[in-house]
């Protein structure tokens, strides 16, 4: 059973910086994208960014140029780091894995920006 554990949410002041970590109990080569999600409560999950096992990566439009979306091979593990937080970040982050016809996730961290 494939798991994608997320770490590092919390609360943090407006334009402060989180570092949010999605470790994979499995090669992270073997996933052809990972990506993070987040989900306010009473809206659908939107896609953050993405990195592909080439590590091509991919950016929201209200993220880029405050977060950067990396990946640490030798430890399976692929980082979101957020700079620059802002309120309407406030969210449930979600690590996402996609293998083959496999669709995996994480159980979510919290990040709760605010003064």
């Amino acid at each position: 059973q494939v798991q994608l554990v997320e770490s590092g949410g919390g609360l943090v002041q407006p334009g402060g910086s989180q570092r949010l970590s999605c470790a994979a109990s499995e090669n992270i080569f073997s996933f052809y994208a990972v990506n993070w999600y987040r989900q306010v409560p009473g809206k659908q999950r939107e896609l953050v960014a993405s990195i592909t096992d080439s590590g091509r990566t991919n950016y929201a439009d209200f993220v880029k140029g405050r977060f950067t979306i990396s990946r640490d091979n030798a430890k399976d593990t692929v980082f979101l780091q957020m700079n620059n937080l802002k309120p309407e970040d406030t969210a449930v982050y979600y690590c996402n894995g996609k293998r083959g016809a496999g669709n995996y996730w994480g159980q979510g961290t919290q990040v709760t920006v605010s003064s």
